[in-house]
């Protein structure tokens, strides 16, 4: 099963992709995908649920988010592209929840930005209330798995006093789904294939399997210094080939074409457009 959440932005409806790869509406079922229902998606009565005849816009496919925990460094091939060792433990920063956005609502460059970057990650949607969780058990807390692109100001993240958040916070900055894939449907999350493609060209091409921390240790690394709620997104971080990495440094502009997909959880595609002038 394939959980979206379809319609304009602000008003959208839970659904589900079936076998059939039909968009079904359970907005009579549950409210939406948040909160206690994230811990039940696979009990949903799916077939049960009408089919929209149309195909409207796909927003962020979990609602109730309370907070992006971001995790920088995690693949062995992106420190050694940015020459850095491994880190000894996980390093975490958030990104605001107003950075949401759906998987093709355009990314807007911000007033001043000059160093636009993209970061293809696999993201984990945290099923109930988690605290001090043993990694043995830490991926019984997860609802299921999204695609998310983690853009960033690198000029912002780096030289404006070091504060990560500052440059990956802006609008737009967390393009998340099309699709909230359930762990028994998303197969195995440390064997999962993560491309990007900029204009067509492939900027990213990597694999979960060389995480430096598995998602089961991240989970559980996270819960020990905040509680993680129902709807919170773990982003788990990306491979080696962002702009940052290239030799020259590539960063987006207004007019650039960004498509990622991370294996099984659906494609996404992005417009660069510049924030219109005050």
């Amino acid at each position: 099963m394939r959980f979206v959440r379809f319609g304009p932005r602000g008003e959208e409806k839970p659904g589900v992709i079936d076998d059939d790869g039909q968009l079904r509406d359970l907005s009579a079922q549950v409210a939406d995908l948040s909160g206690e229902v994230l811990a039940r998606l696979t009990r949903l009565d799916v077939r049960a649920a009408p089919v929209v005849a149309d195909s409207p816009r796909l927003g962020v496919p979990v609602a109730g988010v309370g907070k992006i925990v971001c995790v920088g460094m995690n693949y062995s091939d992106h420190a050694r592209e940015n020459g850095m060792q491994p880190p000894r433990e996980p390093i975490l920063f958030l990104k605001a929840t107003t950075a949401l956005c759906g998987p093709t609502d355009p990314i807007i460059r911000p007033l001043g930005s000059e160093m636009l970057d993209w970061e293809v990650e696999l993201g984990a949607v945290i099923s109930r209330r988690t605290r001090y969780v043993d990694e043995a058990q830490a991926l019984d807390h997860v609802a299921g798995y999204v695609a998310i692109n983690d853009l960033s100001d690198r000029s912002y993240q780096l030289e404006r006093a070091g504060q990560w958040t500052k440059g990956k916070s802006a609008d737009s900055f967390a393009p998340v789904g099309p699709w909230l894939v359930p762990p028994r449907d998303a197969g195995d999350p440390q064997d999962l294939a993560l491309r990007l493609w900029v204009n067509g060209v492939l900027r990213q091409d990597g694999s979960s399997a060389r995480m430096i921390f598995p998602v089961a240790r991240l989970v559980s690394y996270a819960s020990q210094f905040m509680t993680l709620e129902p709807g919170d997104i773990l982003a788990t971080g990306t491979p080696k080939g962002v702009g940052m990495g290239q030799r020259p440094p590539v960063y987006l502009v207004p007019g650039d074409v960004v498509e990622l997909e991370v294996e099984g959880l659906g494609r996404q595609r992005q417009v660069v457009e510049d924030e219109p002038a005050a």
